[in-house]
């Protein structure tokens, strides 16, 4: 395969991924709210402000907004073209690595993309913004699942489904490992009420699609211990950041051809020491640790099995490096000869 063809295979899923992850986020906080009317202003800009900070856009957004507040957390998460990561923006990024590869997509997947980004940029999709935002964001939700589950049923098993596949799973590790951080930018008031704590741990869950899975597993009282531990060690739960690193390494083996358990190229070494750690860890180390810098250091993590994925498969630097040099006695003898050869002509 082409390394650009992967490359943009790669991201059209990343995006797909980031999309419907913030559709989730921000429909879920908004509902969370309306069912707290007791929340005054100042609370209420505190519970959108952890949200920003947690996606990484804290300075962009105070640039262009210069006052907090719902409206213009939605607006720049939503439908800013200005952030690079709002969900439109994403997906018109999706949909420009799609169209440098459509020989690559069924024509079923390529047209659901289409369909979904004309609708995000139509006055169809700004006026059911406007008047029905749940109905909006569900719109985006549904329209991701079925883009999932069209690539599922449509694309072979193949070097292009890996490239997807773990772009897909190295996004939704870093966006659930993002949603467990929301907890560690509350205010300090929130901290000692424990009330801000409570209300963004149902919404983390909520967020993940994990709430019905995490009470099969979980009874009694709602805890931030139980749902750290869930959301970053369960083997089952596909938002899981244990269950996305185990499909990132099985992909990554796949796509060399390598087996696991072993690492042909720094990718698979990094992912493998990765999920080893999720594998024997604990949620006890990781509070001894603390929650935030250990979802730091993850974040770190994913962000370097990214890049020495690119390396490996893109830019390829190995092969370039260890090509030996010509020596210049060579390229003269090659010359001669080759002057040699047109004289005779």
């Amino acid at each position: 395969m082409l390394s650009r063809v992967a490359h943009s295979l790669y991201w059209m899923l990343r995006y797909i991924e980031r999309a419907d992850s913030l559709s989730r986020l921000i429909d879920v906080n908004r509902q969370l709210l309306l069912d707290h009317e007791r929340i005054d202003s100042a609370r209420l800009s505190a519970f959108w402000k952890p949200i920003i900070l947690s996606t990484g856009e804290e300075d962009l957004f105070h640039e262009l907004y210069p006052e907090d507040g719902s409206t213009a957390v939605v607006s720049f998460l939503t439908g800013d073209r200005r952030n690079p990561n709002s969900i439109v923006s994403c997906i018109a990024q999706a949909r420009e690595n799609a169209r440098m590869v459509r020989d690559q997509l069924s024509e079923e997947l390529w047209e659901e993309l289409n369909s979904l980004y004309l609708f995000l940029n139509s006055n169809e999709g700004d006026s059911l913004l406007a008047s029905d935002p749940p109905r909006y964001y569900e719109a985006i939700r549904r329209a991701t699942y079925t883009f999932h589950g069209i690539a599922s049923a449509s694309t072979a098993r193949s070097e292009a489904w890996e490239f997807m596949d773990l772009g897909r799973h190295l996004e939704r590790a870093d966006k659930t490992t993002r949603f467990l951080d929301i907890t560690s930018f509350l205010s300090k008031e929130e901290d000692a009420t424990g009330e801000g704590h409570s209300l963004h741990w149902l919404a983390i869950l909520r967020s993940c699609g994990a709430l019905g899975a995490f009470r099969a597993v979980h009874s009694g009282e709602l805890s931030g211990e139980k749902v750290a531990d869930f959301l970053l060690f369960s083997r089952d739960f596909p938002r899981a950041v244990r269950f996305c690193v185990d499909r990132i390494d099985r992909s990554l083996h796949r796509i060399s051809g390598s087996p696991r358990g072993t690492c042909s190229n720094e990718a698979e070494r990094l992912a493998g020491r990765l999920l080893s750690e999720l594998s024997y860890g604990s949620i006890a180390e990781v509070t001894k640790k603390g929650l935030h810098e250990h979802l730091d250091s993850l974040q770190g993590e994913f962000n370097d099995i990214g890049a020495a994925a690119f390396r490996a498969y893109v830019l390829l630097p190995d092969q370039i490096e260890e090509r030996p040099p010509i020596p210049a006695a060579s390229v003269s003898a090659v010359v001669a000869w080759q002057m040699a050869q047109q004289q005779q002509q």
